[in-house]
């Protein structure tokens, strides 16, 4: 089952349903269900949505003609970060101020958790990314986004692009969250798929190709199981001395690194496919 956000006819966002490979989005408004998390808050989710599925009175549209959203409404997105090893040895390239702090966080038992953005700065499949204009050298950086409820349950993945100025970054540590936190530097989607655990996500891949001008620029894949730590082990940090009443969603760090000759330009267009989720397409803006 995939949930989704999306438009319809009008500006009002609706949360949707997808059963299988349908190409038809059922509308969840006529069952009274206006934001995601009221489902997400559901004990019995895979069931609800099962029974939901089945419900011939609620109307369907093409998927072709309704507007992807962002799978957020009022949930925070928070990050983790240096959980590949290739991450690793790509944030200790960009300085070598930056080299012992992360080669230490690597192994140690606490994650790098740092907040992301605010659910109303985030854009969906098919809306525009954003590069720094004060930035030299920015990246996309694609991950498997893990949905959770208000109470620490996962409940979901999708696909996140966690965008980022190196050369912000690499200049001094505590320039992170400027790399990380500005107008478009979240993409979430294209939905969230629910009834999978970690077991089977760990056996996902993901992939991203960056083309430019009609030619592929940089394509790069890697396995979900390459994260090291548990999913329940950043759920645990994350939910320590804080709540979040509507939920959470949490990128899961990068694998996927581009040399460092490469950075991104105006009009280039990302794919980041989890072909078990789907593919989030952006457009890279200047901002």
């Amino acid at each position: 089952m995939k949930l989704c956000r999306f438009r319809h006819g009008d500006a009002r966002p609706r949360v949707g349903l997808l059963s299988g490979n349908s190409r038809h989005v059922i509308d969840l408004t006529g069952a009274g269900i206006a934001r995601l998390d009221d489902l997400l808050e559901s004990p019995g989710l895979s069931d609800r949505l099962a029974k939901l599925s089945a419900d011939t009175t609620l109307p369907h549209h093409a998927l072709a003609s309704v507007g992807l959203l962002p799978p957020v409404d009022q949930q925070e997105i928070w990050a983790v970060g240096v959980t590949y090893l290739r991450s690793k040895a790509a944030r200790m390239e960009e300085s070598d101020f930056s080299a012992t702090a992360y080669d230490r966080v690597y192994d140690a038992p606490r994650p790098e958790l740092f907040f992301k953005s605010q659910p109303e700065k985030v854009v969906g499949s098919g809306d525009a990314v954003g590069i720094r204009r004060d930035a030299k050298w920015n990246v996309p950086e694609p991950e498997l986004a893990l949905v959770f409820n208000s109470r620490g349950t996962l409940v979901g993945f999708t696909i996140g692009n966690d965008m980022s100025s190196r050369d912000i970054e690499g200049e001094n540590l505590l320039y992170l969250p400027q790399a990380k936190i500005y107008d478009r530097a979240c993409a979430l989607g294209p939905w969230i798929v629910v009834g999978a655990d970690e077991a089977i996500a760990r056996a996902w891949t993901i992939a991203i190709s960056i083309r430019r001008a009609g030619r592929e620029v940089f394509h790069g894949a890697t396995r979900i199981d390459r994260i090291k730590r548990p999913f329940a082990q950043l759920r645990d940090y994350l939910f320590r001395s804080q709540t979040f009443p509507r939920g959470t969603v949490l990128l899961t760090g990068t694998g996927i690194v581009p040399g460092d000759d490469f950075t991104l330009r105006r009009g280039d267009e990302i794919a980041i496919t989890v072909p078990a989720i789907g593919t989030l397409t952006n457009t890279v803006v200047i901002v």
